[in-house]
């Protein structure tokens, strides 16, 4: 991961964060780290996935329907970014 992609998690997760009003853990918050379900420390629900996509599409353009494919974009920071890159890259 270089300098760029590390400043644009950096960047995407705080952003994720004040769009559901939540602060990270005190032991931070791993790229890979579950967002929802019983493995999440962040405890999101449904109405949170709803504000994240919300926030990407004012923030980045990208548009998150209600698909099998947000689902999968949601799932952690590092998907999401994943899902975001190849987006703004086309």
């Amino acid at each position: 991961m270089n300098n760029s992609d590390e400043a644009f998690l950096v960047e995407l997760k705080a952003y994720v964060l004040a769009a559901v009003d939540k602060t990270e853990p005190a032991d931070g918050l791993r790229n890979d780290e579950p967002w929802f379900g019983t493995d999440s420390r962040l405890e999101l629900d449904s109405l949170d996935a709803l504000q994240i996509s919300m926030a990407i599409q004012k923030k980045y353009g990208v548009r998150m329907p209600d698909s099998k494919e947000t689902r999968r974009a949601l799932v952690s920071l590092l998907a999401l970014a994943e899902h975001l890159q190849t987006r703004l890259r086309a």
